[in-house]
C-alpha cells in the first residue's frame, strides 16, 4: 500500500466527515421534495401532528454511557421515581443502589469503570489457549487463524504511520512557529517542509484525524485484539453466570460517553433551545452504559434490555455488534422478554459494507432456535443523495436489514456540550428509534408491533440504483433491505393516524 492510499484509507475511517463540503447540518431532518436531500421529513411529520400533549415515552440507549449533564440531554433524562439520588440505598427495591438515569454494567461497586476491553474473537482465543474452549465456538485453530488476521494489518500500518504522524507532527510545530496556531491551507502550500500536512487539509482533514486513526489502530492491538487483556475483576461479577443481574454501578456516563451521546441526541436532543441540535422526539431517555471500547459482552446486553424493560422503556437503541456471540441464549431470552413486554427493539446493522444475510452481526432477530422474533428493527445508514442512496460502510441484507435511515455525515451531540458530525449504521438507528418513539407519544395505544409495522409500510421507497454498500457493482436499491426504503417521519406519522382514525389539522396553504 503506498503511503497515499494509506492516509486516504485511514483518514476516510477516522475522520467524521470525511469531504471537503457537504450537506446541512440538520440534513437528516429535511425533506426530500422541500430541501433536497434524502432527510426523514420531521417538519412535515410535526405539522401533521393532533393537536394534544404527547404520551411520555422511555427510549433506553444502550451504548458506552452518555453526558447527562450536556444542556441538550439533561432535561429529557428519565428518572427514576422511586430511587433519591446519591444515598447509597437501593429505595426501590430493583436490586440497583442509585440507579437514577440508568444503569452501568461495565463498573464495580467501588466506582472504577471499565472502558476498554476485548473483541469477542480476542476472549475466545483466551480461552482456546487457557484449555477450556467454548461450546459454540471450538475450533481454536480457525480463532486463532481469524486473529491473526486480524491483528497482521493493524501492525502493519501501526508501523508504516508511525512516522507518518512523527513527520507530521514536526512539521505542525514548525509552522505554528512560524504562522501561529491558526496556520492556513495556503500556509501550508507556500511551505517548504510541509510533511503529510499539507496532503490531510487537502483531503479536508487534519493532524488532529491522523492522530486519533493511529491511536485506533494501537487501541485495537493493544486491548481490542489482545487474549491477554482481562480487567473484567473490577466489575466484580462472576462473568460465567449469564443468570447474574445485580452487578454494576450507577456511573452511567462513564469514561467515554462520546458516542452514547451522539446516539441520544438523536433520538430526544430538546428542541428548539438554540442549543445543540433538535432531537426527533420528546422522549425520555434512559441511559444503560454495557458497551466499552472493544465489543460489549452477551451478559451485559441481555441484562441492559431486561433493566429497559423492567423500568418502562418502550423502546431500546442499541448502535452495536459483533461477529461472535457466545452467550447468545441469554441474549435471546431478554429479546423475547422485551417483544413479549411490547418493546419495540431497534438494532444498527454494522459498518462493515458486507451483506448479513449471510455474515453474522450479532445481536440478531433470529433466536437460536430459528424463531424470527417481532418487535425488532435493523436498520442499514443512507446518505443525503438519492444518486448514491446506500453509505459506502453500511451493511445491508434483503431479509436481515429493514430499512436504511440517515447515517452519513449526521450531526449530533458531544460530550460537554458541543457538536460533532459523525458516520455509521450507529446513528441511523437511533433515527428510526426516535421516529418510532415519535409516533409513539402521539399515539400511545398503538402496540410496539403495530408501530414496527407502520415504520417499515411507509419508509420512502426510492427507485434508483446505488453503489452497492463494500463493493463497486451497481445495484437496485430495493435489492439491500426487506423494504428498499428509507424512514419517512410524515409518512410514518400520516399512516399512524389513519390507521388509529385520529384526526389530523388541515393542511396549511
Amino acid at each position: 500500500m503506498t503511503l497515499r492510499s494509506l492516509l486516504v484509507a485511514a483518514l476516510v475511517l477516522a475522520t467524521p466527515a470525511f469531504a471537503q463540503d457537504g450537506p446541512p447540518a440538520d440534513w437528516h431532518l429535511l425533506d426530500r421534495d422541500a430541501d433536497g436531500v434524502e432527510g426523514i421529513g420531521l417538519a412535515a411529520a410535526y405539522a401533521a401532528l393532533p393537536d394534544r400533549a404527547p404520551a411520555e415515552v422511555v427510549v433506553a440507549i444502550i451504548d458506552s454511557g452518555v453526558d447527562i449533564t450536556h444542556p441538550d440531554l439533561a432535561p429529557v433524562l428519565w428518572t427514576n421515581p422511586g430511587e433519591i439520588a446519591g444515598d447509597g440505598i437501593d429505595n426501590d427495591e430493583n436490586g440497583y443502589v442509585d440507579d437514577v438515569h440508568g444503569w452501568s454494567f461495565l463498573g464495580g461497586p467501588d466506582g472504577r469503570n471499565m472502558e476498554h476491553d476485548t473483541y469477542e474473537l480476542a476472549r475466545l482465543v483466551a480461552l482456546c489457549r487457557a484449555g477450556t474452549p467454548d461450546a459454540t465456538y471450538s475450533d481454536c485453530d480457525a480463532l486463532e487463524a481469524a486473529l491473526d488476521e486480524e491483528r497482521a494489518p493493524l501492525a502493519q500500518q501501526a508501523v508504516q504511520l508511525a512516522p507518518v504522524l512523527a513527520a507530521a507532527e514536526a512539521a505542525d510545530a514548525r509552522l505554528r512557529v512560524k504562522y501561529g496556531d491558526d496556520y492556513s491551507l495556503e500556509d501550508l502550500d507556500g511551505t517548504d517542509d510541509p510533511g503529510p500536512l499539507l496532503f490531510l487539509a487537502q483531503q479536508g482533514a487534519s493532524l488532529s484525524d491522523l492522530k486519533t486513526y493511529v491511536e485506533s489502530v494501537e487501541s485495537r492491538l493493544q486491548y481490542g485484539l489482545n487474549p491477554d487483556y482481562d480487567v473484567r475483576d473490577l466489575v466484580g461479577d462472576d462473568y460465567s453466570d449469564v443468570t447474574e443481574q445485580f452487578y454494576g454501578n450507577a456511573d452511567v456516563a462513564g469514561p467515554d460517553p462520546n458516542h452514547g451521546t451522539g446516539v441520544a441526541g438523536l433520538v430526544a436532543a430538546v428542541r428548539g433551545n438554540d442549543t445543540g441540535i433538535d432531537g426527533i422526539a420528546p422522549a425520555r431517555i434512559m441511559v444503560l452504559r454495557a458497551v466499552p471500547g472493544g465489543d460489549e459482552r452477551d451478559k451485559d446486553i441481555a441484562n441492559a434490555i431486561r433493566y429497559a424493560v423492567g423500568n418502562g422503556a418502550r423502546v431500546i437503541n442499541m448502535s452495536f455488534g459483533k461477529s461472535y456471540s457466545p452467550q447468545k441464549g441469554a441474549v435471546d431470552e431478554a429479546v423475547a422478554y422485551a417483544v413479549a413486554n411490547n418493546v419495540l427493539l431497534v438494532h444498527a446493522s454494522g459498518n462493515s459494507g458486507e451483506d448479513i444475510d449471510v455474515a453474522d452481526n450479532f445481536p440478531t432477530r433470529t433466536l437460536l432456535d430459528g424463531t424470527v422474533t417481532n418487535g425488532w428493527l435493523e436498520v442499514g445508514a443512507s446518505t443525503s443523495d438519492a444518486s448514491a442512496i446506500a453509505a459506502g460502510f453500511s451493511n445491508y441484507g434483503q431479509t436481515a436489514v429493514d430499512l436504511f435511515a440517515p447515517g452519513e455525515n449526521v450531526t449530533s451531540l458531544k460530550p460537554g456540550g458541543g457538536i460533532q458530525t459523525a458516520n455509521g449504521t450507529s446513528f441511523a438507528s437511533p433515527v428510526v428509534a426516535g421516529v418510532a418513539a415519535l409516533v409513539m407519544a402521539y399515539y400511545p395505544d398503538l402496540s410496539a408491533e403495530e408501530v414496527r409495522q407502520i415504520l417499515l409500510a411507509s419508509s420512502a421507497r426510492l427507485d434508483v440504483e446505488t453503489t452497492r454498500p463494500g463493493a463497486e457493482d451497481l445495484v437496485p436499491f430495493a435489492t439491500l433491505s426487506v423494504t428498499g426504503g428509507v424512514v419517512d417521519a410524515a409518512a410514518a406519522v400520516q399512516m399512524a393516524a389513519d390507521r388509529t382514525g385520529a384526526s389530523m389539522p388541515p393542511a396549511s396553504d
